[in-house]
């Protein structure tokens, strides 16, 4: 298998585990935040840059990078690895999710679905063979089968019979997977916010059988209360010796809940996205750095953190980068808040190793502005 993972340490006030996920790539300590490079770039970052945060994995996706430049021209070029010069391991997703996004361009059938490119209207068809096809030729170390990612509210049946299809197009990706000595595929659970669904998926995706399971469907627009519930009644029935993968979920309270329900894995475009709008994440919460009162402010975006852009640039030089256009303040900006996060799941296997993750939290929450 390509993949070996063992638990080290479990929480005594909580379902919170520090791991270690053994890749073809490297090693992974869990709980683990991955920076998202959806289109073999995490935004405005080299990948020597993003290394030097503390990044042990990044994510890249399968609908982008089949759109362009094409997985056969990666693979040629020896794989996602060497064609961005990322030398640590990378998950790579399976393009469902950018697919029913796109609820207008596309049309789902039970062999796969046909879509529209958002990039030049082009037609393309996606299944569960053709996902897999495409990550093998990536290559990346972490796969993930191919599923129906519903929005938020859905009705019942509708949301049963989405559940359904992707169980039978998880054991479409298993049986069509190839390179299993060195990419470990996935398995997804599904079923949005109805328990007994949530019950059947693990069932049946389990039954199939996958070195790692992903929890899918939330984080889609659901309260957070509903998402800590889902979590609490879907995480204890996945396998303990397996890596526990939560899709989508990249603020520091989504990442908490979390990580005290068992979870191992995260990832989000959060972080560098909103540092592109000129949003930071720090000790005492968010900072709209564009806000006219940073004008005269010569201290760093965050007194407690020693980034790169903490301990060179102030927030009055970061704001007059945005006021002007220039790319240098959303690198600066995404430079911060990936390591803040990245540095936030350090701290947060710290307090796991020494029982103390809930008084963490609360004295996070209450620094950060949630309580």
């Amino acid at each position: 298998m390509a993949i070996e993972f063992r638990v080290l340490k479990e929480s005594t006030d909580c379902s919170a585990r520090i791991g270690e996920l053994k890749t073809p790539h490297g090693v992974i300590e869990t709980p683990v935040f991955m920076p998202v490079g959806t289109k073999a770039t995490v935004k405005t970052m080299t990948p020597e840059e993003v290394r030097d945060l503390g990044a042990q994995i990044i994510l890249s996706n399968t609908y982008h990078l089949y759109l362009r430049p094409g997985h056969k021209l990666i693979e040629e070029a020896g794989g996602l690895h060497k064609f961005m010069n990322w030398h640590k391991p990378i998950l790579t997703d399976s393009g469902g999710f950018q697919v029913f996004s796109l609820s207008d361009l596309r049309k789902i059938t039970e062999d796969g679905v046909e879509f529209r490119s958002h990039i030049d209207g082009s037609t393309h068809f996606l299944s569960p063979e053709k996902s897999i096809e495409i990550q093998n030729s990536l290559g990346a170390d972490i796969i993930m089968c191919f599923d129906e990612c519903v929005p938020y509210p859905a009705e019942y049946e509708y949301v049963k019979k989405s559940m359904e299809r992707t169980t039978r197009w998880a054991k479409r990706c298993k049986d069509y997977h190839q390179n299993w000595d060195r990419q470990a595929l996935f398995g997804i659970i599904q079923g949005g916010m109805y328990k007994d669904l949530r019950e059947k998926s693990v069932k049946d995706i389990l039954d199939i059988g996958f070195p790692g399971y992903a929890i899918g469907g939330l984080s889609v627009g659901e309260p957070i209360d509903i998402m800590c519930d889902m979590l609490d009644f879907t995480a204890p029935m996945l396998p303990k010796d397996k890596p526990r993968y939560l899709m989508g979920v990249g603020s520091p309270d989504y990442l908490f809940e979390a990580v005290i329900r068992g979870i191992d894995m995260a990832d989000c475009v959060l972080p560098t996205r909103i540092a592109r709008n000129g949003t930071v994440m720090t000790s005492q919460g968010k900072l709209t750095i564009r806000n006219a009162k940073y004008k005269n402010d010569f201290s760093s975006l965050d007194p407690e953190c020693d980034c790169y852009t903490c301990t060179n640039y102030t927030r009055a030089y970061i704001r007059h980068l945005f006021n002007v256009n220039e790319i240098l303040g959303a690198r600066l900006a995404t430079i911060h808040n990936l390591y803040f996060l990245i540095k936030l799941m350090e701290n947060i296997r710290e307090a796991i190793k020494e029982d103390r993750l809930m008084e963490y939290r609360e004295e996070f929450y209450k620094k950060y502005g949630y309580i």
